[in-house]
Order: C-alpha cells, then structure tokens, then sequence
C-alpha cells in the first residue's frame, strides 16, 4: 500500500470551473409545455474540472498549487473562494472577455433533469501563455510532479502544453497529463497520459475490441506523444499498461458497487499522481489509481477519496457483501462522518434480536421507512446474557449480526458489549431512534441525543420468548 508520510508537492495547470447544484423535487408537469416544473430546495458550489483533480490531492494529503487562466466574473469570485478554502497556491491570470467555466445542473430526487453551461472554450492569448510559462521558470524547482488536466476549454494550447513538458523534461520533473481530443501530438514528450478507451480510441483511430488492438492502440499512443509509460483506463477491468517488454499488463478494477463514474478520471490522475510523485513504480502507481477509482464511483457526484477511505475499501475486499455491513465502533465513525458529509438521515434502534421472526423484520421495516440508512445496535453475548439470564443467547452474536445485516432493510449493524447502547447512539448521533411501542411513557436511552424518538408498534403474538416456549414444549 502507498505511504501517506510523505507530502509531495504537485502542480496542477489546466481548465477551472464550478460545478454549480440546483437540488429540488419535481411533483408536477408544467401547463406551458411537456417538462418537468423542479422546486428546488437547495443550491451548492463545489471545483470541478481541473479543480476536482485538486481536491482529491488534497484530500490525499499534498501540497498543492495551481496555474490557470480564468475570467474577471462571479464565478472566478466563487473559484477562488474555494480554492482559498482548500488551501491551495494559486496563479490566475484573469483575462479580459473570458468567461470562468460553470456548468450549473438541475437535480431532481438526485437525479439530473438538465445542465446548462457558461464558459469561454477559445484559446488562452499568447500574453497569457507566456504569463504562465513565465511563473513556471520561476517556480519549477518547487514541484515533485506536474499534473495537467485538459478539459478542452481553452487554457492548454499546444503551446504551453509543449513548453510545460519540455521545460519540466529538462528539470527531470515528470507530466502527467488527463488528455483530451484527437490529436495526442500536443502532450509529447509526457510521462504518461490517462485516456480511457474510448478516448483511446479516437485518438489511435484503432477500434480496441480485443487484446491485439488494445496492445496496438497502446504501441501507437507511446509513439504518437513519445511516452515514457503508456497506458489506458478500462472502466471496470481495470488499467492496460505497456511494459518494457511491449507487453500488455492488465490491472483489475477492485470496483465492488458502481453508483457514479462521474470524476472518477480526476481521481485516476491525482492518484497515479500522487503515487508516482513519492517514488512509487508504475505497477504500484496503477493498483494504487485503481482503489481509489474504486472508492470515488461507489460515491454520488464528482468525489474525492481520502487514504482512510482507501484503506478501508482494501480491508473490505475479501469481505462478502453481507459481511460489509457489518461494523466495529471504529468503523462505523468513519461511516457516519461520511454519511453526514452526503446529508444522509440517520435511523437507529438497537436488540438482541436472538431467534429472528416476522415481527422483528416488520419492525425493522417500519423503523427504515423513517429515513435513509438504518443503523442496529446489536447486543453482544456477554451483555444479552447479563439482561436475559443463563441459557441466552440462543444464537452467537456473529450469527445474529451476519443474518441481520443480510436484511434488505438494514444498512450496518454494530456489536456493543455494554447493557445499553448509549456509548454507541453517542457516536452515531442519529436523526431519528427507534424503539417498540411497549417504551410508551418511559424513559429511552439516547433520547437525549437523538433529533426526533419515533415508536414503533410489535405484531401480535411475535416474539423470541414465545418461540424458545414453543421449542421446548415440542410444539
């Protein structure tokens, strides 16, 4: 695994933009015309674009700078706000009659209805090109790795494109470059390039259907931009690389849930990178790209992954779905700040659930419906015990949990040995806590903490006490 003790310094030149949200609900048609009418509740502004590419640097713990050009507008206000924010080192160049990219999206119930987009995709002026080839002779020795992510907007020509990669070349200073386009002439002389295959594709101009033309496309790539390392980014298989040995190595994707591909490129370029920048090989590099990417796309929306985050989708690999849900109390803080950082609404109840029968799944059910995620607190052997005499529990706690977490209706399940889960429900800070109707006028642990306390009402007749009464008259 990559080492998070070092702090490489990275330079990231490329296009700027917003990512601007309009989140709402639709309910209705609209009497004008056939379209959508979208109430929207609420609006956000994130860095896209190259901007994404920072973040996830950031997140993964480097130092970083950023040259560009932008425009002299509120968007370029917002642009550096969030920079600012990030703390990054910035040299913008405004220039005069340029628009700062801003795709601005409607979303309905998370899903896009429409985008609509205000930017300037002309060339940078030669003035601004020298600017920031100027600041780059100035600043060169400061940067591990140079990063540049083409979004095809304007601020890499092929100009700087080409003085940035020869003067980093004659620093010994690799580039990296997300490219974009048909024409990978301009990126020559780069370390490497990140395509995926259909970028690849067009600009090979070889369709790549099996082996043979995947390892041709990648031989021409190499020759087309004199690549030091050629690859291309295969979605979910994984990454193609060429070796020295004009070989073709696949690294597999780890990808285990597929939510979102958006930024998952971004990712890709930061990770490789990052990686590459502290003295990593490729191979190392790829696998490191690799579980990122897999992080991200499990994620809503343009995302950064942070080396937690990594690690703990590596420690789940050979984990079964069903065991990924279940949770230490270490886990399930990380879990719960990532699930607050994505607005998600926390539901909690807690049980010994020990022989699982259909009032314990209506429950359950009725307590889901309530919010987004459903977290159980499960009692563990020692503290069923301590509440429910000797000869309990009836079934292990790690058959209890692995049969809860395989319920459609419950996202994680947390073990707690203590005779209440207070300690848990403190962790979690729920939205809303769930108990049985029974709780009516008394008084419910973690109450205190949680936002709202909803009770919910037993079926008839359903319950584990019965059950063990049943087995042991024979009925």
């Amino acid at each position: 695994m990559i080492k998070n003790d070092i702090k490489p310094n990275i330079l990231v030149i490329g296009d700027l933009m917003i990512d601007h949200y309009l989140w709402g609900i639709c309910e209705r048609i609209s009497p004008e015309a056939p379209v959508q009418v979208v109430d929207i509740k609420n609006e956000t502004i994130v860095l896209g674009g190259a901007g994404n590419v920072i973040t996830n640097l950031v997140s993964l713990g480097a130092n970083v700078s950023v040259m560009s050009v932008i425009g002299s507008d509120e968007t370029a206000i917002d642009l550096k706000y969030k920079l600012d924010q990030e703390g990054v080192k910035s040299f913008l160049i405004e220039q005069k009659g340029r628009k700062t990219s801003k795709k601005s999206r409607i979303m309905a119930s998370n899903s896009q209805v429409v985008r609509f987009d205000h930017e300037s995709k002309n060339d940078i002026s030669f003035s601004s090109v020298n600017k920031l080839y100027s600041k780059l002779q100035e600043r060169i020795n400061a940067y591990d790795i140079i990063l540049l992510s083409d979004y095809g907007k304007g601020v890499l020509t092929n100009d700087l494109t080409q003085k940035v990669i020869t003067y980093a070349n004659e620093h010994n200073i690799k580039v990296i470059v997300d490219p974009k386009g048909s024409d990978y002439s301009k990126y020559k002389g780069a370390y490497l390039l990140t395509p995926n295959k259909n970028e690849a594709k067009i600009a090979s101009r070889i369709d790549i259907e099996n082996d043979e033309q995947l390892k041709e496309a990648l031989q021409k790539l190499k020759t087309i931009s004199n690549l030091d390392i050629s690859i291309i980014t295969l979605s979910e298989q994984g990454i193609a690389i060429l070796d020295n040995n004009d070989e073709v190595i696949i690294k597999p994707t780890v990808a285990r849930e597929v939510y979102d591909v958006t930024g998952a490129g971004d990712t890709v370029l930061a990770s490789l990178g990052y990686a590459l920048s502290t003295g990593n090989n490729i191979y190392k590099s790829v696998e490191f790209a690799n579980l990122a990417a897999g992080v991200v796309v499990g994620k809503l929306g343009s995302s950064t992954v942070t080396f937690d985050e990594i690690e703990d989708y590596k420690a789940t690999l050979h984990k079964s779905s069903i065991e990924l849900h279940i949770k230490s109390m270490n886990e399930i803080q990380k879990v719960i700040k990532r699930l607050k950082e994505q607005n998600k609404k926390i539901v909690f109840t807690n049980g010994c659930f020990d022989i699982l029968h259909k009032g314990h799944v209506q429950y359950l059910n009725k307590a889901k419906s309530y919010g987004d995620i459903l977290i159980l607190g499960l009692n563990s052997d020692t503290s069923l015990k301590r509440l429910k005499g000797e000869g309990r529990p009836i079934n292990k706690q790690d058959d209890r949990a692995y049969i809860l977490s395989g319920l459609e209706c419950i996202d994680y399940v947390v073990i707690f040995d203590e005779d209440t889960p207070y300690e848990l429900i403190k962790i979690i800070k729920p939205d809303i806590l769930v108990k049985g109707s029974d709780y009516e006028g008394k008084d419910i642990v973690g109450s205190d903490i949680a936002k709202e306390t909803k009770l919910v009402t037993f079926v008839q007749g359903k319950s584990t006490s019965k059950t063990i009464d049943k087995i042991k008259k024979g009925l």
